[in-house]
């Protein structure tokens, strides 16, 4: 068993999801309450892949997001630096591949949309791996992120920090085979930047037009953002 710490260091945030990658998915609807697979259609609809576009999931896990980005008929790629997660997606029969976020195997331009789903705060370093992303959308082409936040209510937010925070540590350490990893999760999330802040390091990476809109009273947040034209 394995669990990462907040200095995020590659191999241990590897090692920790390979650990997870056979139940992750269902320790993950358990420990949201359902509430992952309402994310994941709204995030769908937000990037709005089309037949013969090419969108670049990035830590994509087992591929539940890429399957579901796919359905509109744009040709879509999971990418993780976890093995393990995407041995435990292979039935999913959409095209995967091992990738580190910080050195992309693309060339320059090759996507037309890259998109990550509640996996870019595992990431060492966020700026980075956006400028990456960047290079590999071509201009013009879009960039969606789905990530937890922070509930502005403030009400709201006191009770899901103190609350609901251990309510869902604790689901996911019952439904998981690996309990200590969802101490680390849980603590990701107190740690991530709030909606501006986010906002504005995508935005430092070079992307334009950043935006985002809040769900399920701002717990997550959904991040677009194009790359300029040449």
């Amino acid at each position: 068993m394995s669990r990462a710490s907040l200095d995020k260091d590659p191999r241990e945030v590897a090692a920790m999801f390979d650990d997870v990658a056979s139940g992750y998915d269902r320790a993950n609807s358990v420990m949201t309450f359902g509430f992952d697979r309402r994310w994941r259609v709204t995030t769908a609809r937000v990037l709005d892949a089309r037949p013969g576009e090419r969108v670049l999931d990035l830590a994509a896990g087992t591929g539940v997001s890429t399957e579901e980005y796919a359905q509109g008929g744009a040709w879509c790629l999971a990418a993780d630096f976890s093995l393990g997660m995407l041995r435990a997606g292979r039935h999913r029969g959409v095209p995967m591949v091992a990738a580190d976020a910080l050195r992309l195997p693309f060339a320059d331009g090759s996507f037309d949309a890259a998109t990550i789903s509640l996996g870019i705060r595992n990431f060492v370093d966020t700026r980075a791996a956006l400028e990456e992303i960047r290079r590999v959308v071509r201009p013009g082409g879009r960039l969606v992120i789905c990530e937890v936040s922070t509930p502005p209510f403030a009400p709201i937010r006191l009770v899901y920090r103190r609350v609901v925070l251990r309510a869902l540590t604790w689901l996911g350490r019952r439904s998981s085979s690996n309990p200590d990893a969802y101490g680390y999760l849980a603590e990701s999330m107190l740690a991530w930047p709030n909606q501006r802040e986010f906002a504005e390091i995508i935005a430092s990476a070079g992307w334009a037009n950043v935006e985002w809109l809040n769900l399920t009273f701002g717990v997550v947040a959904i991040h677009r953002a194009r790359k300029p034209e040449a």
